[in-house]
């Protein structure tokens, strides 16, 4: 694709960076720009940096926050005894998006995957078993991806788990195996969640 300027070509090429964005869908975003205003643009540059630099990790779930402790840990209305544990952060929108889960999150940061030269190190695991072990927390809620990763890594944590106080559940399988739970419409994640498992079960089940 030819372009009849560099400041264009460039652009386009830093749009099509982005995930699901091929050069045609860029350049119509890169078009679009270019027909707003001045300031406008400048407000949309701005808000992307701002975002970068000044977005922080919750230090007790590792959930994205403007400040030490995301909203959901701040808020005095969760139910603390209830602790979700998530791959991701697309994941805690999701499951936030069904309004049926008060409790509140452990993001581990990804899945164990041997062939993607993920180990249990790289993941907030050692997070999760210091705050499991404070007493608070009652019950943890599995809310992995059905994939093998996903279920390679249920079972590494509740080996982690089973000489602490906490309930281990998982999710119920309403969720086809390699799905993954931000795709999953609202209704059928909420009934996964109000429809959850003793993990033991969960074992039994999958061995069935």
């Amino acid at each position: 694709m030819n372009f009849p300027s560099k400041l264009i070509e460039q652009a386009v090429n830093a749009f099509e960076k982005l995930p699901g964005i091929g050069k045609k869908t860029a350049l119509r975003l890169v078009l679009h720009l270019l027909k707003q205003d001045v300031t406008a643009v400048e407000q949309f540059g701005d808000a992307i940096v701002r975002m970068r630099k000044e977005i922080k990790f919750c230090k007790d779930c590792h959930n994205i926050a403007d400040h030490d402790l995301c909203g959901i840990c701040e808020n005095p209305k969760r139910n603390r005894s209830l602790l979700c544990v998530v791959e991701n952060i697309r994941d805690v929108i999701a499951i936030e998006s069904t309004n049926q889960y008060n409790g509140l999150y452990h993001v581990l940061g990804g899945v164990i995957s041997p062939m993607e030269g993920i180990g249990p190190e790289e993941l907030t695991i050692a997070s999760l078993t210091e705050r499991c072990g404070k007493g608070e927390v009652k019950e943890v809620i599995m809310a992995l991806n059905p994939t093998i990763e996903g279920d390679t890594t249920i079972f590494y944590l509740s080996k982690k788990l089973q000489s602490l106080p906490v309930k281990i559940t998982s999710i119920a399988r309403g969720i086809s195996f390699g799905g993954e739970l931000e795709y999953v419409d609202d209704v059928t994640l909420a009934r996964s969640i109000a429809t959850r498992l003793p993990y033991e079960s969960y074992l039994v089940k999958g061995d069935g």
